[in-house]
């Protein structure tokens, strides 16, 4: 572990107020004739300023797992808090507006929206923020694109980037609204090899700056570069470091 690992796991280690708390979480999708159990009693706490690698077969429930903890999907049963709100006791408006502030994603496909430029996709999610106005919005893009290197690039549509330009861009939109949280689910996926060092580098730069990372991974090196590992399997998970 290097040292900037380190000092965040000893960090964390004496958080009292944790980011997530999940308890007999349960995600059960019903159809005519079986049941599915794809989160089968999750007990998991993370910290602010952890970086957590969730690895395990296809299908063993980790991208289950993070729609929930993204706020994109409910659980059947058990205790979500998130920042220390409990999720079952809000509605869906107030839970949006808790994704839109609090969580930022990276998906395997990108997920940018191909007849917007750079600088639009990056800016989406604060077209929600009533508390950000639009010379701040401007702003807050711009850093985000040159954190991630792509300024350059910035009103190029998706369709004239690389993959992995694509995927930087995607970084971008997720840290532009200074998320506490950054889901990312197999975001070196559809990248070469290169391309996907640099991805990862970029969010080891983002956890060092006090970010909180779960990444999903079937990339055991990727995965090693998390302060803390945990396997998936059949809707269970455990601690492996």
């Amino acid at each position: 572990m290097n040292a900037i690992h380190a000092t965040n796991a000893a960090r964390n280690v004496n958080d009292s107020n944790p980011l997530i708390e999940l308890r007999d979480l349960r995600r059960i999708y019903t159809t005519d004739v079986i049941q599915t159990h794809a989160l089968a009693g999750i007990d998991l706490t993370i910290a602010r300023g952890d970086y957590v690698s969730i690895e395990g077969p296809s299908g063993c429930g980790k991208s289950t797992l993070l729609t929930v903890v993204g706020l994109l999907d409910e659980a059947t049963s058990g205790d979500y808090r998130l920042a220390g709100v409990q999720v079952a006791d809000i509605d869906a408006e107030e839970r949006a507006r808790l994704r839109n502030r609090e969580i930022g994603f990276v998906f395997q496909s990108f997920n940018l929206i191909p007849e917007m430029s750079v600088t639009e996709n990056v800016g989406l999610p604060l077209r929600y923020r009533n508390d950000i106005g639009k010379d701040e919005r401007g702003r807050a893009v711009a850093q985000a694109l040159e954190r991630v290197g792509m300024t350059q690039r910035a009103e190029h549509r998706p369709a004239q980037l690389s993959g992995g330009q694509q995927q930087r861009v995607a970084v971008a939109r997720a840290l532009v609204g200074k998320p506490s949280l950054i889901l990312a689910d197999e975001p070196t996926g559809n990248l070469d090899q290169a391309s996907g060092d640099q991805v990862m580098d970029l969010l080891d730069e983002l956890h060092a700056d006090g970010t909180t990372l779960v990444i999903v991974t079937h990339n055991p090196v990727y995965a090693a570069r998390a302060t803390r590992r945990i396997h998936m399997l059949d809707g269970c998970l455990r601690d492996r470091a």
